[in-house]
């Protein structure tokens, strides 16, 4: 049975997500989509007629959650004039690379801006319908100093799988391309210690998936297991399914 459809005995209220900064990698150069969207960031590629980011703002506005924290490089100028300093309840702050630094480069950049000790970061370019709340006290119970969200798909070659033990602690990553099988995927939703950011070396590109998150196996590394439903718009063909994804309404 995956953790999230568990019961642990959680230690009182876990993390409040009001109080938790979000960290949004927003910094991706999105070169497999440029033939289908041109002269925008990803994270702004148009989705039944709004934004992709919107989306992920409003799962946050959902959960509770008010600080926001925008990791942008390329193009990120256009990301700041059209959402500003706040979205709904949210507000809205930016840290800007000037140089490509990855997705973990991007974090350590950031840090400073980080006021909780617990950080959410998301991806900015994927979507994962999952209970915000339940991970956070999944997370909380496990006093995991960093939590993978997962989530199951029926066919992982072009993400690559992810293995956990059954009390939920994450026990190795496979490669993409791996071949056509079911499994669980990382779905690019993470909770981590602050300190454990503080380890990414500075001013040098570092990728979370290929050189982070493999070190910190055997540390207490998790891995919170959920079947909602999952897109990204890393591709032409899968930045296509989101659209249909949205009009379903099964967005939360």
């Amino acid at each position: 049975m995956p953790p999230e459809m568990s019961s642990p005995d959680l230690p009182g209220p876990g993390i409040a997500l009001e109080l938790t900064t979000t960290a949004i990698l927003a910094g991706g150069l999105g070169s497999r989509l440029r033939t289908a969207v041109s002269g925008r960031p990803k994270v702004l590629a148009n989705v039944g007629a709004r934004p992709f980011l919107a989306y992920l703002f409003d799962q946050l506005v959902a959960a509770g959650t008010r600080d926001v924290v925008l990791c942008t490089g390329y193009l990120g100028d256009p990301i700041r004039n059209m959402f500003g300093e706040s979205y709904g309840t949210l507000c809205l702050r930016y840290s800007q690379e000037s140089t490509p630094l990855g997705t973990a480069g991007a974090l350590r950049l950031a840090l400073p801006l980080f006021k909780s000790d617990s950080v959410l970061v998301m991806n900015g370019d994927s979507y994962c319908a999952a209970n915000l709340e339940k991970f956070c006290l999944w997370h909380a119970a496990r006093h995991s100093n960093a939590t993978l969200l997962l989530t199951k798909i029926s066919d992982t070659e072009r993400f690559g799988q992810v293995h956990v033990a059954p009390d939920g602690k994450l026990t190795a990553f496979q490669e993409k391309g791996s071949g056509q099988s079911p499994g669980w995927i990382n779905a690019g939703i993470y909770l981590i210690n602050r300190d454990w950011l503080d380890e990414i070396p500075r001013h040098r590109a570092v990728s979370l998936e290929r050189e982070v998150f493999p070190t910190w196996i055997g540390r207490g590394l998790y891995g919170f297991q959920s079947e909602s439903r999952f897109v990204d718009i890393g591709t032409p063909e899968s930045y296509a399914r989101a659209q249909s994804f949205f009009d379903t309404g099964s967005s939360r």
